[in-house]
């Protein structure tokens, strides 16, 4: 396994095996890795000759200079897992390479509509940072697939229109949510949870769950059920942050034509925000 930090030796790595004819599947992450990431870069295999990961902590899309720098930074066992795993390169660049001008001097792709409502309203540029860091990476390792978690619903389908209206020729394939036993979306942000709080955790799927069954045969009256759903979290030690309600083509309320519903859910447990969601048939 190659680890590689340098954007220009990257460039002539990939030009090589272009030459070479190999197809490229690319999972680009943050570190931190876990079944979840390793899930992703499995079927990245299966579908390229070659699999590259980046592990790259974005600035750009971090919204709160403490959250940025209590990211969790787990490089070296990161790159024994991915090197287990068989991945062909590691791409482990530093901010001051990604963004040699800084952040204010860098340009950036921006998604209208799809980046601004949700999260996207209550995070103003996170997604901004995403779409830029994610077309940047597209742009040096030239994958021909690119695999990414449905964890992340909204993240995902921003992904999907960039690729779509930049004409970008590269196939996103979506990786369903990767679950621990008890029901617990994998997640980095899962191994800050206490034993006590672990013991909670499940209970956010429960609940989304509960409201997807709900939503499936009473749409109409989604707003009662979101308060119900809050109510029960908050009931069960969290403190609940967003839960949504709508359609997943085009993330805007439920209509007379939507026919699915996405829940979208996150909530706090102590300090750690999770998040979580699932897509339902509605009963028309």
């Amino acid at each position: 396994m190659q680890v590689i930090k340098d954007p220009k030796q990257l460039r002539n790595e990939i030009k090589k095996l272009k030459q070479q004819g190999a197809t490229i599947g690319f999972v680009p992450t943050m570190g931190n890795l876990h079944q979840g990431h390793l899930t992703l870069v499995e079927e990245a295999q299966q579908r390229a000759s070659i699999s590259i990961v980046s592990i790259f902590v974005n600035p750009m899309q971090f919204n709160n200079a403490n959250d940025l720098a209590n990211y969790p930074k787990t490089l070296s066992e990161d790159c024994n897992k991915l090197e287990q795993a068989g991945v062909d390169i590691v791409f482990t660049p530093t901010a001051d390479v990604i963004y040699p001008n800084g952040l204010d001097e860098q340009t950036f792709v921006e998604i209208p509509g799809l980046s601004d409502c949700l999260e996207g309203a209550s995070r103003p540029g996170h997604f901004r940072g995403v779409s830029t860091i994610v077309t940047k990476l597209f742009n040096l390792v030239q994958p021909d697939i690119t695999c990414f978690g449905e964890k992340d619903f909204q993240q995902l389908s921003i992904i999907k229109k960039m690729v779509i209206d930049l004409a970008m020729p590269i196939e996103i394939i979506p990786i369903a949510i990767v679950r621990e036993p008890s029901g617990l979306a994998m997640s980095s942000r899962n191994n800050k949870l206490t034993a006590n709080e672990k013991l909670i955790a499940p209970k956010l799927a429960e609940v989304m769950n509960d409201l997807g069954i709900k939503v499936q045969s009473n749409s109409e009256n989604s707003q009662q059920l979101i308060k119900d759903a809050c109510q029960a979290l908050d009931k069960s030690g969290f403190k609940t942050d967003e839960i949504y309600v709508v359609d997943p083509l085009t993330l805007a309320p439920l209509d007379t034509a939507s026919k699915q519903a996405v829940i979208l859910m996150a909530a706090f447990l102590g300090d750690t925000r999770l998040i979580d969601n699932v897509v339902v048939d509605l009963h028309l």
